[in-house]
């Protein structure tokens, strides 16, 4: 039986608030809001589709639009989503179901781009892959069934990247970020902020980490994670801080790498873990605050505030 493990190691007191908070933000925070921001569709008209055709007509076209989502909608394949858009799924019922969203296209860049309060589900590729040199992007507030590959894929030179408040329930292949061990061209690239997302049963990679540096991932919930909770490899360098798992085998994988994958950087600060394993660190990593402004709940208060507050119906 593994014992009872918990660590709470104080983090840097610039950075802590008092008191969690998970009202739904207007604007994206963390990555996707330095440089400008991401804005999504704001200054172009707002549609609402009910059909595949219909959103992937308007996600393809080159002028911005607002998307609002109506209900589930049937999709076959990839529907690619470029620059300036946002979809918004309308209540908490809206969804697509047997695709999902490809950000940006090897023509054209799926940059400046918000989608929120989506459930996707039965993907027959990825439920949403951000690509091809995408950045600027809010993902927040969806919730992830499992599909075929990747729930959400963060890869191909993409960065200035914000995943918050996201429920992935029964995932496998959760949250990839960097292509490949040998695709070297994302050195540089995947500057992205995981935050307040719920990882219920969820399997492996929350996320799987190559090159990126910093990574932030910080007040998620782990709970019941089938393999590990997060891997950094490759170099990579990602920052843990305010975690809570609970009942995670491996929460961290990093300087002794994963699978196949050489070691990367991790430093750990201010996490719990119950019924855990320990969390494998080393290194240095680049401060997030560095690049943004952001408040550190306690970790103990994550369990009640991220379940209380991730997924959809909640913007």
């Amino acid at each position: 039986m593994r014992r009872l493990l918990v660590l709470a190691v104080v983090a840097a007191a610039a950075l802590v608030a008092p008191g969690p908070s998970h009202a739904a933000a207007a604007q994206a925070d963390g990555f996707a809001s330095v440089g400008g921001g991401t804005t999504g569709g704001a200054a172009g008209p707002t549609v609402t589709v009910t059909t595949g055709a219909a959103l992937a007509q308007y996600a393809g076209a080159n002028t911005p639009y607002t998307i609002l989502v109506s209900g589930r909608i049937a999709v076959d394949d990839m529907i690619t989503v470029v620059a300036n858009k946002s979809i918004i799924g309308v209540g908490a019922t809206a969804g697509i179901t047997g695709g999902g969203l490809q950000l940006g296209s090897t023509t054209r860049p799926g940059t400046n781009v918000i989608i929120r309060n989506l459930t996707v589900s039965a993907a027959s590729d990825d439920s949403i892959s951000v690509t091809n040199a995408a950045h600027h992007v809010w993902i927040d507030h969806n919730e992830f069934l499992p599909g075929y590959d990747g729930s959400l894929d963060i890869k191909r030179k993409s960065t200035y990247v914000t995943v918050s408040w996201n429920r992935f329930r029964g995932t496998d292949k959760t949250m990839l970020l960097g292509h490949s061990d040998s695709y070297s061209a994302d050195v540089g690239y995947l500057k992205v902020t995981y935050h307040h997302n719920y990882f219920d049963g969820a399997n492996q990679r929350h996320p799987r980490a190559r090159f990126g540096d910093p990574v932030h991932v910080y007040n998620n919930y782990y709970r019941d994670i089938g393999l590990y909770g997060i891997a950094s490899t490759e170099n990579a360098g990602v920052l843990a801080e305010g975690n809570y798992f609970e009942n995670v085998p491996h929460p961290c994988y990093s300087v002794s790498g994963y699978a196949d994958s050489g070691p990367g950087r991790l430093v750990q600060r201010s996490n719990v873990f119950v019924n855990s394993g320990a969390c494998e660190a080393g290194g240095a990593v680049a401060e997030p605050s560095a690049y943004y402004a952001y408040q550190l709940d306690a970790a103990a208060t994550v369990p009640s505030t991220v379940s209380a507050g991730a997924g959809v119906g909640r913007i």
